[in-house]
């Protein structure tokens, strides 16, 4: 991912506010409900019946926490997301098949989220800055499948 050194300052000044707990189960809560058919991985979860439901399922919160760790690690390893995320890949195209195109969906979703979150300060270079990473995170995830 190229990104500016303001760019980077501007994530990474961004990033050490997020609540990853919180934020991380609204953005995988609002995969699951924007996007129904992605809950199919995500059936031994439980109620997964109404937004509501998914929003307050305490194994969509704590999924969404450890994709959210994840998506951290990324951040402080920009220059080599396929490397960081290669077993993360390996795991999801080999053992759980999920579709790539949800971790593109998922990226979009957390920049929603960040800006519901963060409002004003959530500004567009910041915007364009997360577009970036998310993009490139998607792609390293979804490097195992090519």
């Amino acid at each position: 991912v190229h990104l500016t050194g303001e760019e980077k300052s501007g994530l990474t000044a961004l990033w050490a506010k997020v609540n990853v707990e919180e934020i991380g189960g609204e953005a995988l809560g609002r995969l699951l409900v924007v996007y129904p058919w992605t809950q199919r991985f995500f059936e031994h979860f439980g109620d997964l019946s109404t937004a509501d439901a998914v929003m307050k399922n305490p194994k969509v919160k704590k999924h969404g926490q450890k994709v959210l760790a994840s998506f951290g690690e990324g951040l402080k390893h920009l220059d080599n997301l396929k490397g960081t995320f290669a077993t993360l890949s390996e795991l999801h195209c080999d053992k759980l098949h999920v579709d790539p195109e949800n971790f593109r969906l998922l990226g979009n979703v957390l920049v929603v989220v960040l800006a519901r979150h963060f409002g004003k300060e959530f500004t567009p270079e910041l915007q364009t800055a997360y577009q970036k990473v998310v993009a490139g995170v998607a792609n390293a995830l979804a490097h195992k499948y090519h």
